[in-house]
Formats: C-alpha cells, structure tokens, sequence
C-alpha cells in the first residue's frame, strides 16, 4: 500500500452536482474513496434519505450544499433545515466524521443565509459527531463574471475605487483537496478552518487589473457606487411585508451592498478588522492562470 494514498472510506457527498461539490467528488474518487453522491431531493425525504445512509453506510459525510439565491426561505430550507436533516441521518447511520463547507463570510453575519449557516454550525458542533467546518473565502468563479466584458472590450465594472474589499480567491480544485484533507486529519477534527487560495489578498480592482493584463489590453474601469444597493433595498423593503416577491428583491439587495462593501478575510478578533495575515493559504492554482484559461475558451 503507498504510504502516502489516503485509508479509502464510505463517503456520502450532498451537493455533489454544484460547482465545488463537483470538484470534491473528483478529488475523493481520485483518491480511492468510495462516492455515494446523494440526490437533492433526498434531503427533503426522510426515507428516501435514511435509505441512501443505510445502503451507502457511511464513514464521512460530506456537505457541500447551499442556497441558490440567499432569500430567507430558500436560506431556511437549505442551508439550515436540508443540512439538519443530512446531520441527524448520518448520526442515525453511524457515520463517525461530518465535513460541512460553510463560508468565510459568517463571520460578520447580516444576511439571512449567514444566520441559517451558523444556526446550522452551532447544531452540529454541539453534538457528538466529529465535525470539520471549512469557510472559504472567494470562489474564482466569484471574480470571473467579468471575462466577457473585458473580452468585448468593455469596462471593467468596480465598487467605489475598487479598493473597498479584498479577498485570497482559492480555486475549486485547491479547495476540494483542501476538503478531502480533512479526512482522517486530527488536525482538522472540530474544528473550524478558515481558507484562501496562495494569495495575496487583492482588491477588486487589481482583480480587473489581472484580467486585463492576461487579456492584453489597457484596463478601463467603470465605478459604481454600492449606495445603489442600499437604495435598493430600502425601495423593495417598503413591500417586504406584505409581499414575499419584495423580501425576496430586499434581500438580495442586501446580498448585493454585503459582496460590494465586505472583504473574504479572516476578522481579527481583537480589532473586528479583515485581516489578510491571518487568513491561512493553501494551494498553487492562481486566479491569473484562471483568467488565462477562461480568455482562450470565450
């Protein structure tokens, strides 16, 4: 056996059709796990669910799931009722490890899907499961909406100077094997971990500056003011209590100010200040590379 191969286990993986859900799965079956990837509707069926455990009898389980938009409804059914239910299957199955990928963004929590996320981390580390809470700070998928713009020859569109926020974006292949290195790590056994990608931290201007440097051209920023967002919402909230279709509008205003204001780094307890320096790093892919590569497929 190589000594460096991880122990293969039974792993059941939620959320295994997203984006970094994807990513995890490849990871664990390059290693030699045994992958059941457990369907989305199963969280929502109590039998179905419990069927999936008792067939798969897992090990690890592994949760890469949550809410599509953030709304408080969706927030509450995914993020917090959907993850309860994979917790309480996976205690009832025996499973001896949960991993849950949370988000760095908890920290600082003004939003409805942040609540549900903590209301959901407080459950699991109360019990008695071994558990790995992982918050990554921004996804490249996060900084790359922009690539076509810029292909185009657009502007690049920032908040403010574009220096309001910074983050160590990490890429789905670092942070999947980042996830998988939680396996069997006492080092990571209940415990929260924080993580970005090699760094450094950058702002959302040098972020374009990155974009238009692998695109080879001069960079041309467009700024907006993220004021609009708090406009924004203070127009829908006006409805939000008597219509779901303006909470809904309302809080992804919200969502909005929170990205455009708020950095992907670690607080300092001490200050309640975003800290580059203590954002751990992990990983060698780089999102200039990233933006290199999406250039040559637009």
């Amino acid at each position: 056996m190589n000594p460096d191969r991880p122990t293969p286990r039974r792993i059941v993986l939620a959320g295994a059709s997203g984006t970094i859900g994807s990513a995890v799965a490849a990871q664990l079956a390059a290693e030699g796990h045994a992958v059941t990837a457990l369907p989305r509707a199963a969280l929502a069926d109590g039998a179905a669910l419990a069927k999936v455990m008792d067939e798969a009898q897992p090990e690890v389980v592994i949760s890469c799931i949550a809410s599509r938009s953030g709304a408080p409804k969706d927030a509450e059914a995914v993020d917090y009722r959907a993850n309860l239910a994979l917790l309480e299957a996976a205690e009832a199955a025996g499973a001896g490890h949960f991993i849950l990928l949370s988000a760095i963004c908890v920290q600082k929590p003004l939003l409805a899907f942040q609540h549900a996320k903590l209301k959901f981390e407080a459950r699991l580390t109360a019990g008695g499961l071994t558990h790995t809470i992982i918050r990554p700070t921004a996804f490249f998928k996060s900084l790359s909406g922009q690539v076509r713009r810029v292909k185009a020859g657009k502007p690049f569109l920032i908040f403010g100077d574009g220096n309001l926020t910074r983050c160590k974006p990490i890429s789905d292949g670092d942070l999947a094997r980042f996830t998988a290195s939680a396996i069997d790590n006492p080092e990571a056994a209940n415990r929260i971990l924080p993580i970005g990608g090699p760094g450094p931290a950058i702002s959302l201007r040098e972020a374009g500056e990155m974009l238009f440097e692998a695109a080879g051209r001069p960079p041309r920023f467009k700024s907006v003011s993220p004021k609009i967002f708090t406009y924004a919402e203070r127009a829908l909230g006006l409805g939000a209590g008597v219509s779901d279709w303006f909470a809904e509008k309302a809080e992804y205003a919200r969502i909005a100010r929170y990205y455009a204001t708020e950095s992907m780094l670690v607080r300092d307890p001490a200050t309640g200040e975003y800290s580059a320096d203590l954002t751990p790093e992990y990983g060698s892919e780089t999102l200039r590379a990233h933006y290199e590569r999406l250039l040559k497929g637009v």
